[in-house]
């Protein structure tokens, strides 16, 4: 069965500083992406697809896109203004795009087959590709199913400062039942990781709480669904218009309480590490080193 992966690449990555998708972290000059990419194909995907800038669309097929056409069938999805649905119009101020859905659904047009999603500056392991490759399998015929891969939030936040991230809540089926997006977490000197989106002292939040790192997957019947909650999301004035940004765990979410939609979270032994800030580079830099040199991958990809 045909299977895809979906990468989103369009962010300005502010906070980094730069263009951190298209930085050379691994230890051979490797993209981050380049690892997701890798396992992937090993797990199975026959398809990839990027959602960049159109601005980016040289440099990013010089720099990755070309070479992992040699390996995978490659498609590429842009994420403008322009691609808004309704024929929404951005206030003239507005430099960052729409959001996680907004991607996503740029890609619309190109998926026709149960899908994954993930962020270009994530490290996401192995083993989260497998259980995800498995997943889709069983989301061939289905229409109202999705998937996730979750990480332990103590495992995902960056000392070098605030993260934003979905945290979540199960069954006793591992299923999804809630997705809370949080903003502003921090490690604190003490030891704990708090909220400090609404106080400066911080909530403190459960270490080994779940959380989303946009690894899913869907069904191609998504598509639907979030092409009607973008268009809300674009006519609801409420919030920042300069800033606000339309998040696939918010639409999962509103899915499963609004349409009854059952994800179903994967349980997997992989490590996730990222790039949000600069200062987070020699770290990720030597974690990959190691994986290279304990033979997780070939010297080079």
């Amino acid at each position: 069965m045909n299977t895809t992966l979906l990468i989103m690449a369009a962010g300005l990555g502010s906070r980094y500083g730069g263009n951190k998708q298209i930085d050379r972290i691994g230890p051979n000059g490797e993209i981050l992406m380049e690892y997701s990419i890798h396992d992937a194909v090993e797990a199975g995907f026959d398809k990839v697809v990027f959602v960049i800038r159109k601005s980016m669309d040289s440099l990013f097929r010089e720099m990755i896109g070309d070479k992992i056409a040699k390996k995978v069938q490659v498609e590429y999805a842009y994420q403008e203004y322009d691609s808004l649905p309704g024929g929404f119009i951005p206030p003239a101020d507005r430099t960052k795009p729409y959001g996680t859905v907004h991607a996503v659904l740029c890609a619309k047009d190109l998926i026709h087959e149960p899908f994954a999603v993930i962020n270009a500056d994530d490290y996401y392991g192995k083993d989260a590709f497998i259980a995800m490759a498995d997943s889709l399998h069983r989301l061939r015929n289905e229409t109202n199913k999705a998937s996730m891969v979750a990480y332990y939030l103590k495992n995902t936040v960056s000392k070098n400062g605030h993260v934003t991230r979905g945290v979540c809540s199960t069954d006793e089926e591992h299923h999804l039942v809630k997705v809370t997006e949080t903003y502003s977490i921090l490690p604190f000197p003490d030891g704990t990781i708090r909220d400090i989106n609404d106080d400066p002292n911080g909530v403190i939040l459960d270490p080994d709480a779940l959380v989303s790192m946009n690894l899913w997957g869907f069904a191609p019947s998504f598509f639907d669904e979030a092409e009607k909650y973008l268009a809300d999301f674009l006519a609801d004035d409420s919030g920042n218009p300069l800033k606000k940004e339309c998040l696939l765990p918010a639409l999962v979410d509103t899915l499963m309480h609004t349409k009854g939609l059952k994800v179903e979270v994967l349980s997997t032994k992989a490590v996730w590490f990222g790039v949000t800030y600069k200062e987070d580079k020699p770290y990720v830099m030597g974690e990959l080193k190691k994986l290279h040199e304990n033979g997780s991958y070939p010297p080079a990809l």
